[in-house]
């Protein structure tokens, strides 16, 4: 089972697809390849992203119904 990357790990595996791929060199099975596993990583990088967006800012309605940044709780301020 491989380990999970972190969102440095995962972005830089990406930049060194898209480097490869542009060179224009890659045969069209290892393209293929290489894509696939550059759309994973892009939608993993994009979910951690979102996640760490939900752990630093919460949203809430304020009262004219607009969105209103508030500082994060966890829940362990106790």
């Amino acid at each position: 089972m491989e380990e999970k990357k972190t969102f440095e790990e995962s972005l830089k595996r990406l930049e060194e697809i898209v480097r490869r791929m542009e060179q224009g060199n890659v045969p069209l099975e290892e393209s293929l390849q290489l894509f696939e596993e550059g759309a994973a990583l892009a939608r993993a990088c994009g979910a951690m992203l979102d996640e760490a967006e939900l752990k630093v800012v919460k949203l809430m309605k304020g009262p004219d119904g607009n969105p209103v940044e508030l500082e994060f709780e966890d829940g362990n301020n106790v």
